[in-house]
């Protein structure tokens, strides 16, 4: 961006006589700015606070000359004091109903408020500027300035943002790949214990036909001991009827012979 619109050295040399005293602070604060304006490798703030002193010194003698607070706003800037001068550049606005002067205002105002960011802010203050004074280049070229900062910062949020969206597309991707880790995990973990119940189950239920089995031997033994019985009485009874018919025929027999 270029240098600040300087009032100061220009009104030093068209501003009319005042008394001694008042010259004399104007002459040092002039003379202080223009030597801190001679480094232009680096921001001499010595000089441009010595000016300041100088400047406010001067307007304990004549507190509402114009100028002088101009000149005393432009020092507060090159200290890179960018809000203290926005406040007195912004105050100044009210002071002056000269259109050049006003212009030159609202373009210092603009380059304080670009220097603290405020870029929206400073390009409507070079808009007001270039609104009283068309032809100003140095106006024309800081809002051209400001305004592709301004497109700058929209980019860089508008990155920013995609890039915000993309860490949350990922981190939802993540954390749904994490679940469904932990369901196929779970299911696995799931169909092991169905499958170790079954095997349990399968194991049970051979053990208690293992079991089972020698209780159906023991019953068929008993049927068997039964039929047995059952068998051995049989046997009882028909040699029983044997036995009893051996006797009648005997009996039978002795009858006959009786005869």
């Amino acid at each position: 961006m270029r240098q600040i619109v300087l009032m100061t050295m220009i009104l030093f040399l068209t501003v009319p006589v005042f008394a001694q005293k008042e010259r004399k602070f104007i002459r040092e604060g002039n003379r202080d700015f223009a030597k801190g304006l001679e480094d232009t490798t680096s921001l001499d703030t010595v000089r441009f606070g010595k000016a300041e002193v100088a400047y406010r010194r001067a307007l304990q003698e004549k507190p509402d000359n114009f100028q002088w607070k101009f000149n005393l706003a432009d020092a507060l800037y090159k200290q890179a004091k960018p809000a203290k001068a926005a406040e007195e550049f912004e105050q100044l606005t009210k002071e002056t109903d000269n259109k050049r002067d006003k212009a030159k205002v609202y373009h210092n105002l603009g380059n304080s408020l670009l220097a603290q960011k405020k870029v929206d802010e400073s390009i409507d203050a070079y808009k007001k500027s270039l609104r009283l004074n068309p032809n100003d280049m140095e106006t024309k070229y800081n809002l051209a300035y400001a305004e592709k900062m301004k497109q700058q910062q929209e980019n860089k949020k508008k990155n920013k943002q995609n890039q915000q969206d993309k860490n949350k597309q990922n981190k939802d991707q993540n954390k749904n790949n994490k679940d469904k880790q932990n369901q196929d995990q779970k299911k696995n973990q799931d169909q092991n214990k169905n499958k170790q119940d079954q095997n349990k189950q399968n194991q049970n239920n051979q053990n208690q036909n293992q079991q089972q089995q020698p209780q159906q031997n023991k019953i068929s033994k008993q049927n068997a001991e039964q039929m047995l019985q059952a068998l051995q009485n049989d046997e009882k009874k028909t040699q029983e009827k044997v036995r009893k018919l051996k006797a009648k025929k005997a009996q039978q027999n002795k009858i006959e012979k009786d005869w």
